[in-house]
């Protein structure tokens, strides 16, 4: 894996929590943090109400940006579930991956998933699995 990306392990643990909260549906959110390293975050409803597609109503994405400036954080990465299926890219993720810059973590729910969270940078259609760091702030 060519890149990393650094997260406090009890955000990790959220994001496996909200995809066994939600496990007929994919779970979503958004992910923040100062200093590359992610520290909070954000858990959305997924207004598709879907197993295989996630979409932040607009509303509810500009309260995020907005409680994340408040807060002095940098917007870091975006996170969701496939409740069904590997926890990796799948062809609609690609096209919709409208952050370059930023992390796209996938959760898997599943109890005996190898790595229940995976995290890729996703570019131009490029999709590159970046190592997920323990950070302790």
């Amino acid at each position: 894996m060519a890149g990393e990306i650094r997260i406090r392990e009890d955000i990790l643990e959220e994001m496996i929590r909200h995809a066994r909260r939600e496990p007929e549906m994919e779970c979503c959110g958004l992910l923040a943090g100062r200093c590359g390293i992610i520290t909070s975050i954000f858990p959305a409803k997924n207004a598709l109400v879907s197993v295989t597609a996630y979409e932040i109503a607009p509303q509810e994405l500009f309260q995020f940006f907005r409680r994340i400036r408040e807060e002095g954080l940098q917007h870091l990465g975006h996170y969701h579930s496939h409740p069904r299926t590997e926890n990796v890219p799948s062809p609609t993720d690609i096209a919709q991956a409208y952050y370059p810059e930023q992390a796209y973590f996938i959760v898997s729910p599943l109890g005996d998933a190898l790595h229940p969270v995976r995290a890729f940078l996703i570019r131009e259609g490029k999709v590159q699995e970046l190592g997920i760091e323990i950070a302790y702030t």
